[in-house]
């Protein structure tokens, strides 16, 4: 057995209906990729609907599973309750939802302006707590049990420079994944998070490190293991806290990032070494991506 390979039984998630947010691309799909192979559904939800569409055919084809995608903007309440809604038309039921939408750049803070600070927080923070509340709610009137898995980083409680908008939205995350636990689970409802380490998606690192960055910044150095994650471990892992296997797991925060916070503290402090000719560079590249929505 290898820790790139599944680790639950086969049909680990036999009839259970798991909402992923953020699921067109990266981690959430290799999570929801891996559902479908235990035999459970999935609806993936984001803003980008070509993108979502593209990921919902690729992985009924691979996986021969039931998939639903459904455009989102988890800033928007009303659009969270179309989630869900669709999702019980389809599927009868939601039994589990992966708050996995995200957005991040890396910049000083005082170059940023508070529209930039809003887009990270309103997406990682408020999303998630919007997601819970509406599904909350739901599961709660339906006297339904139900699990929400969360993911936050290592920095949400050590904090990070240059990352701030994305370390205050996941420490909020981190305090509702907590609290959350304490109150819903008189109502059998289970609420935990995953602390990832560095497990590079296509396009996301480039976009937080472009060019010679990646290879002068490459993770891995900054690792006791010498290596990033492998998207089969994080989602063995998921799947794990989103099944009946962890039943008695409930309000825990899962660190797997090979060492790194242990040993390295804030993920992305160490960008104080970056002249500011780069930030310019850096902060027209983001512009540019802002404006393309």
């Amino acid at each position: 057995m290898k820790y790139t390979e599944g680790m639950l039984q086969p049909g680990a998630m036999k009839d259970k209906t798991i909402i992923i947010t953020g699921g067109g691309t990266g981690l959430g799909r290799s999570i929801g990729k891996y559902i479908l192979q235990l035999g459970g559904n999935i609806v993936i939800a984001s803003r980008k609907e070509d993108v979502l569409n593209k990921t919902a055919s690729e992985l009924t084809r691979e996986t021969g599973g039931q998939i639903l995608a459904v455009g989102c903007d988890v800033r928007h309440y009303e659009e969270i309750e179309n989630v869900i809604r669709q999702t019980e038309e389809r599927f009868g039921a939601v039994h589990g939802v992966l708050n996995n939408a995200a957005g991040n750049f890396i910049s000083p803070t005082e170059r940023l302006s508070h529209r930039a600070f809003d887009a990270v927080v309103d997406i990682v923070l408020k999303g998630t707590y919007y997601f819970s509340l509406a599904a909350g709610k739901n599961w709660i009137a339906k006297k339904q049990p139900g699990v929400f898995l969360n993911i936050v980083t290592t920095y949400a409680w050590t904090g990070s420079g240059y990352v701030v908008p994305s370390a205050c939205g996941k420490a909020g995350v981190l305090a509702l994944t907590r609290s959350l636990a304490v109150e819903w689970a008189r109502y059998n409802i289970r609420t935990n998070a995953i602390a990832p380490g560095p497990f590079p998606t296509q396009g996301a690192w480039s976009r937080l490190l472009p060019g010679e960055l990646a290879e002068k910044f490459n993770p891995a150095n900054r690792i006791p293991l010498k290596r990033v994650g492998h998207h089969q471990e994080i989602a063995n892992l998921a799947a794990y806290l989103l099944s009946d296997y962890s039943a008695f797991v409930n309000g825990e925060v899962i660190t797997i990032d090979g060492g790194e916070w242990l040993r390295n503290g804030g993920e992305f402090s160490h960008l104080e070494t970056i002249p500011s000719e780069m930030w310019d560079r850096l902060e027209k590249m983001r512009s540019q991506q802002t404006a393309k929505g």
